[in-house]
């Protein structure tokens, strides 16, 4: 556990680093967000126009209903793989971002602990002094160490610790529950979580029927990594001690603006899983990447926890259920990171 203790350290400097500044931080994470939020929309015109051409060809007799069929569940499926390559692209933009804050290559313009970035301008009353509506929305992106637990005991022997990462990324509400107490609020959305797991001492997952192992591979690999990603509804309840702000002589209410802490849980569907194994065979450098269910569970469901202070947070999940579904060890995820509320 001593390694677990001082990438905890890591992730408290990286939550006390954000929190000295993070006005630029988070002007570049809204262009981020707004470029995905863009994609999706782009592409999703764009098949729209390709399935009312194929349409018009129906219509027209050039084609038969089948050919039409067929032809549509191609195009959704070309325009979902230009949808999930460009908002990886993104993704890693966000990524490098963090990085860069991390060590320190991005400070604050003013040097205040000011909140400027919008994700919704809707979040605010137009025609009314107390401040953020009684639902905000914020957009969320998280990221740090995963690995595998099996009763209890973390597995950082057999799958590597800086190695195994998470991401997640997603659209979240914040609902104040008491009309006239700021403390207790529920936070629930919609996220798109990345678990990733690297092994160790050269082995990689085959598929042995309804187990899938971990072996050792025949090539000598330079990369072996399993990642899995999954479409989840995260909810929590957050206790946020925000102090209330004051116009005159009338209070008015703030959030993401001091000590908030959150407890809740998430449950959803796999989306994908893939396997990428690189390997190099004389000069030549070779990358395997294999997509398939492998006995993967179709849902997840876990529990998870926030601790900090403004838009930033030392975040904790962990899976309830094991991430392949009939082998005879329960392996479990369970991951470690630093989370963002952009408010």
């Amino acid at each position: 556990m001593k390694n677990f203790t001082v990438y905890l350290v890591i992730l408290v400097f990286l939550f006390v680093s954000k929190v000295l500044g993070q006005e630029t931080f988070e002007s570049k994470a809204k262009k981020i967000g707004d470029k995905i939020e863009k994609i999706t929309k782009e592409e999703k015109e764009t098949l729209k126009e390709e399935v009312e051409a194929v349409n018009v060809q129906l219509s027209e007799g050039k084609i038969t209903k089948e050919q039409a069929d067929k032809r549509k569940k191609e195009l959704a499926e070309a325009r979902a793989v230009i949808i999930e390559e460009k908002v990886t692209l993104a993704q890693n933009e966000l990524s490098d971002l963090v990085q860069q804050k991390v060590e320190g290559k991005i400070k604050s313009e003013d040097g205040k602990h000011s909140y400027t970035f919008n994700w919704n301008s809707k979040n605010r009353d137009n025609d009314s002094i107390r401040g953020e509506r009684r639902t905000t929305s914020q957009f969320v992106f998280a990221a740090g160490l995963n690995n595998i637990m099996v009763d209890g005991k973390l597995q950082d022997a057999k799958y590597r610790f800086t190695g195994s990462h998470f991401y997640e990324w997603g659209l979240t509400y914040n609902s104040r529950i008491l009309k006239e107490n700021n403390l207790l609020h529920a936070k629930y959305g919609l996220s798109v979580m990345y678990n990733n797991i690297r092994p160790t001492d050269n082995k990689s997952f085959v598929v042995n029927g309804d187990q899938t192992d971990l072996v050792t591979n025949p090539v000598h690999l330079k990369e072996s990594r399993f990642r899995s990603v999954y479409l989840v509804a995260p909810v929590h309840l957050e206790f946020d001690f925000s102090k209330d702000g004051h116009n005159g002589d009338q209070r008015y209410f703030r959030t993401h603006q001091g000590f908030r802490m959150g407890f809740g849980g998430y449950a959803g569907i796999n989306v994908k899983s893939k396997q990428i194994l690189q390997y190099e065979s004389g000069d030549l450098k070779s990358t395997e990447k294999t997509k398939g269910d492998f006995n993967v569970n179709n849902f997840i469901y876990g529990l998870s926890s926030y601790i900090g202070y403004g838009s930033t947070s030392l975040y904790l999940k962990y899976d309830l259920n094991p991430v392949f579904k009939d082998n005879l060890v329960d392996e479990k995820n369970i991951s470690l990171g630093v989370r963002f509320d952009l408010n």
